[in-house]
């Protein structure tokens, strides 16, 4: 067995720091994991106000299932804010469609429970507490054999 060099070893060290301090200053891909998600918040991601209603379109797709804000130009699951005060409409546009949205034990809405709906049972809440919010989002359709879609896992901030 051959015998490393000094500078081998000094040369191996410092590439693992290297990447090492590059990974750990690696950007999350979680809006909420940011110091200041409610940086991340303009008019182009801010759905409804304290004086318009905020429509959120929960869908099935395939097996998995869409959330999609009422803004201009909104993407499936994408980021999106709320102001405290605001009315916000659960809702899906498919037929025969139920979903189910949960924060969990820290909710942002009034009143504090899964939103759980369908096609012809929109559910309106109230946002109320500030903060950043991952939550659980799932559709399924009526009758279907195998249940409910796998859920998704996107974020919304609600502003003071």
């Amino acid at each position: 067995m051959r015998r490393q060099s000094r500078s081998y070893y000094v040369a191996i060290a410092t590439t693992i720091l290297l990447v090492g301090g590059t990974l750990t200053q690696a950007k999350s891909k979680y809006v909420c994991d940011e110091p200041k998600p409610e940086d991340m918040c303009n008019a182009a991601n801010t759905c409804g106000s304290s004086s318009s209603v905020c429509t959120i379109n929960v869908r099935k797709s395939g097996g998995s299932s869409t959330v999609r804000p009422g803004i201009p130009n909104a993407k499936n699951n994408q980021f999106f804010c709320i102001k405290t005060g605001t009315s916000v409409v659960w809702m899906t546009s498919s037929k025969n469609t139920g979903f189910m949205i949960s924060f969990g034990t820290d909710s942002p809405f009034d009143p504090d429970d899964p939103i759980i709906g369908g096609g012809n049972k929109p559910i309106t809440v109230k946002a109320q507490n500030p903060g950043c919010y991952k939550y659980d989002a799932g559709a399924f359709y009526s009758g279907a054999v195998f249940g409910m879609s796998g859920g998704s896992k996107p974020e919304l901030v609600i502003l003071p």
